[in-house]
């Protein structure tokens, strides 16, 4: 126990330098844990993705449509049990920077492949019924102060012109990683009007999503769905539907990159902030060091003690960072909800910092151990603080 405390007293004995070595650590320790929690925020649709569910697309991008007649070929395909199709209308609600990701569906089979949304039953039969019928996620909901029965106008980009929904229905996610922020239409609404407006767009969908009897067979089927299309004016490329959100994610590959990267300098700095203290210690006790000596502390004596203080000072940083980061990360989860479903910080992320922090700790204290038992005795009680 005396060891013990011998220890604490030596990290506190500079209390002004270890108070800001601990706040120095602590800062970066937050800053580290944001960027990991951003970075697997920009993973959390590939995480909620289903073994069981595959996407079919164009084969040279998803921005080409592909039939709706396809839809019953590959539910014909063995493996296939449900097959639904979806496009993407990209409309503007009242400003550009009112974003939300909106969707033309088939109600019933999208709602029966993606359990996740949940929605209730007379909401669905309302969506079924009402040509103009749309559903929103919670979140969206209550970002514009919408309630079922509002009438919601939309600026077409993709699909030009103004369009009027009708809100009969709110979904909510099933999982922390569901996405709330959609808004979801009936497909055959958007059609109806291209009959009139652009005939030649009529019958055509951004991509099909299946469900598959057995997730081990996800490639053979996939690769039964496209040789069904080869050779067509509209050849497919079919993938789970991790592989689909990941092709996302590639896009903004260059982005992820340098988060990652700042995220590794960041520790560098920690390192740095913790070398320089402990190194200065080192130089301050090396007369103390060797008179211990000669009342009897081994070798192994004056480790334990430099690297007890070392990472108290590195621990307490640690700790203090992740209290900060989890009251940071829940302001920012509440604020960029709309953009970041999933941004949370996650408990590997806390135990990455606390990792990390140790680490720095460890790697902090080999210098001034070294220097502690190379200097002879002699040399040591010759040194004037």
């Amino acid at each position: 126990m005396k060891v013990f405390k011998l220890i604490f007293k030596n990290a506190a004995r500079r209390k002004l330098r270890a108070f800001l070595t601990i706040l120095g650590i602590a800062l970066a320790v937050m800053a580290f844990g944001l960027i990991r929690t951003f970075i697997d925020a920009w993973y959390a649709g590939a995480r909620a993705a289903q073994p069981d569910r595959l996407v079919t697309r164009h084969a040279v991008s998803i921005v080409f449509d592909l039939p709706i007649a396809y839809k019953d070929q590959i539910l014909s395909i063995d493996g296939v049990e449900d097959v639904t199709y979806a496009i993407w209308f990209g409309g503007i609600y009242i400003d550009p920077s009112n974003f939300f990701p909106q969707m033309g569906v088939e109600p019933e089979s999208f709602f029966r492949i993606f359990p996740e949304f949940i929605l209730a039953r007379d909401q669905l039969e309302a969506l079924v019924r009402e040509k103009r019928g749309a559903v929103v996620g919670r979140k969206v909901a209550d970002r514009f102060g919408w309630k079922i029965g509002d009438k919601i106008n939309l600026i077409g980009t993709i699909y030009p012109g103004n369009w009027e929904f009708i809100i009969t229905g709110i979904y909510t996610g099933r999982d922390v990683d569901t996405d709330e922020t959609m808004f979801l239409f009936r497909f055959d609404y958007v059609d109806e009007v291209m009959k009139q407006e652009s005939p030649g767009r009529v019958g055509e969908v951004g991509w099909y999503a299946l469900k598959i009897d057995d997730p081990s067979r996800a490639a053979e089927i996939a690769s039964a769905i496209d040789r069904r299309f080869d050779n067509s004016w509209a050849e497919t490329k079919t993938e789970t539907e991790k592989q689909f959100q990941l092709s996302f994610i590639s896009m903004a590959g260059a982005i992820i990159v340098g988060l990652r990267i700042i995220s590794y300098l960041i520790i560098g700095v920690i390192l740095l902030v913790m070398i320089n203290t402990m190194a200065m210690t080192a130089r301050e006790r090396v007369s103390e060091n060797a008179f211990m000596r000669t009342l009897g502390f081994r070798g192994y004596h004056l480790t334990g003690l430099i690297l007890g203080e070392s990472l108290i000072i590195a621990a307490a940083g640690g700790i203090t960072g992740m209290g900060l980061l989890y009251l940071v990360s829940n302001g920012v989860r509440v604020a960029l909800s709309q953009y970041f479903p999933g941004f949370e910080a996650s408990l590997l992320v806390y135990m990455t910092c606390l990792v990390v922090a140790i680490l720095v700790g460890i790697i902090a204290s080999i210098f001034p151990v070294q220097r502690a038992l190379r200097i002879s005795i002699v040399d040591g009680l010759r040194v004037v603080d």
